[in-house]
């Protein structure tokens, strides 16, 4: 049960990932490509996670946190740019 409701989620995280990347690529400013990357990092961050379910590794949780606090820093990195305060 646990693994068809995880397999669901995967499904509609890739979904938020396809129109995500689609606002990335079309998207009229900057602030929103910036927005759709994080929206993708959060959602890859949450696929991982569900991977390390499925493949019952916890060294994949290491990979998501590490990956989410790079995400984060590039994230503030480019606001502060946009703010002309970097």
């Amino acid at each position: 049960m646990v693994d068809t409701i995880l397999t669901i989620a995967v499904v509609i995280i890739m979904i938020s990932v396809f129109i995500s990347a689609y606002r990335f690529m079309v998207g009229p400013a900057l602030v929103d490509r910036v927005i759709s990357f994080d929206v993708i990092a959060v959602s890859s961050i949450a696929i991982i996670t569900i991977i390390t379910h499925f493949v019952g590794r916890m060294i994949y949780l290491d990979i998501a946190i590490v990956y989410g606090l790079l995400s984060f820093l590039g994230v503030v990195i480019i606001g502060r740019y946009l703010e002309k305060g970097l």
